[in-house]
């Protein structure tokens, strides 16, 4: 009897020396926590059938933005008299109407007016299969509204056009500075206490400033517009270290003033020419100021949405204001009247931003264009003045035979 009770005691103890604990846990763990962190293929397959039809639904308007937005970082070219001729002929109403399907405006107003058109479809649909509950309404609201619609439509492409017009004039305002100031630098006036070794060690300054000047408004240009690659287009005009502190900075064109205005106070300048090509540095603060106000500042976004909003109501219910008179007809009237009332808010949505309407691109290589022609204009007009002072010094007439004086005049008659 002693002996039995300390049988069962060593019965627990054999599960702990085969090993057993360790081994099991570490298996069903992995098997556990593996899929937990994956997507339940059940669950999924429920899931993605919304995904798929909301991406089937916004394909169309995302394939047409991209269009638009592809289509606004094209460069644009200023017009030439060849330009011009084209674009005042006679045949342009047919080269705009066969061009159509190629333009921006036109494909970026497929998803709405297609979509409205759609919704007439329906509601013809709907009222020929069930005549005793057609969708009918009076057209007497319609006559009320339309000169309301007619006048957010038009107030609204006015103030989107006269934004593109002031940023048009304040682009042209920086340049007019960017070549008067060019221009005062490539023509030195000698400073009357300073010498021939003052105005030659200027030079390398000079010819920096040049450069500065020609730098700003290809910054500015980078600076108001969306995906512009500064780098790239700053790496012939400014050097390495240079360009270096204005990639550097938060803000380029600022960045690229304080090395115009700096540049200044090393030049060996009169006071009053000082003055003069330091007022041209506030053209460009101004410039800069209101291309940022422009870019920031859109028109009150109340005036949209009530433009926008409008539209969408009034082309809604328009398949049930004309139903009783058009029948089907309905289906090309809102077909016509959504694809011109769109466009023109889509023309006024598109020239709110000015910067990427306006021929930048063009602006700036016409602006270094000119500067390099003048240089090399000044050199030879140079040049050739110099000639002729020389070998023409003692001459009696000047060149081109008229006499000097009323003296050599006597003498000749």
């Amino acid at each position: 009897m002693a002996a039995a009770a300390p049988a069962p005691a060593p019965a627990p103890k054999p599960p702990t020396p085969r090993g057993r604990r360790p081994q099991r846990p570490a298996k069903p763990r992995r098997r556990l926590h593996a899929p937990r962190c994956l997507p339940d293929p059940a669950t999924s397959k429920p899931l993605a059938n919304p995904n798929r039809l909301l991406s089937l639904l916004s394909a169309v308007p995302d394939w047409a933005d991209a269009i638009k937005e592809r289509r606004v970082r094209d460069r644009r070219p200023l017009y030439d008299h060849a330009a011009w001729r084209n674009h005042r002929s006679s045949r342009r109403h047919l080269r705009h109407l066969l061009s159509s399907l190629s333009s921006r405006v036109v494909l970026s107003l497929l998803p709405p007016v297609s979509a409205f058109t759609a919704f007439a479809v329906a509601v013809a649909t709907y009222n020929t299969l069930l005549p005793a509950h057609a969708l009918t309404a009076s057209p007497l609201p319609y006559q009320l509204t339309a000169p309301a619609l007619a006048l957010l439509l038009v107030f609204r492409t006015e103030a989107s056009y006269a934004r593109f017009d002031e940023g048009r004039k304040a682009w042209l305002r920086v340049l007019a500075a960017a070549a008067d100031l060019a221009g005062m630098v490539m023509h030195p006036r000698p400073h009357p206490h300073s010498g021939a070794r003052a105005h030659s060690d200027d030079e390398p300054v000079r010819h920096a400033l040049l450069n500065y000047i020609l730098a700003f408004p290809v910054a500015l240009k980078c600076h108001i517009i969306c995906g512009s690659d500064i780098k790239k287009d700053l790496q012939g005009l400014l050097a390495e270290d240079d360009l270096d502190v204005v990639l550097a900075s938060k803000h380029q064109p600022r960045c690229i003033i304080e090395f115009i205005s700096q540049s200044l106070q090393m030049l060996d300048l009169d006071e009053q020419k000082r003055g003069i090509m330091e007022s041209k540095l506030s053209c460009f603060v101004q410039g800069i100021s209101v291309c940022e106000q422009l870019i920031g500042i859109p028109i009150p976004l109340s005036y949209t949405r009530l433009t926008s909003r409008f539209l969408v109501l009034w082309h809604l219910t328009l398949p049930i204001i004309l139903w009783d008179e058009c029948k089907w007809i309905v289906v090309p009237a809102t077909f016509i009247s959504a694809a011109s009332l769109f466009c023109i808010e889509e023309v006024g949505v598109l020239i709110e931003e000015p910067f990427p309407m306006l021929a930048l691109d063009a602006m700036c290589k016409q602006l270094h264009d000119g500067m390099k022609d003048m240089m090399a204009v000044q050199n030879s007009v140079h040049t050739q003045l110099i000639a002729k002072t020389r070998g023409h010094g003692g001459s009696r007439y000047p060149e081109n035979g008229w006499p000097r004086s009323k003296r050599e005049e006597a003498k000749i008659d």
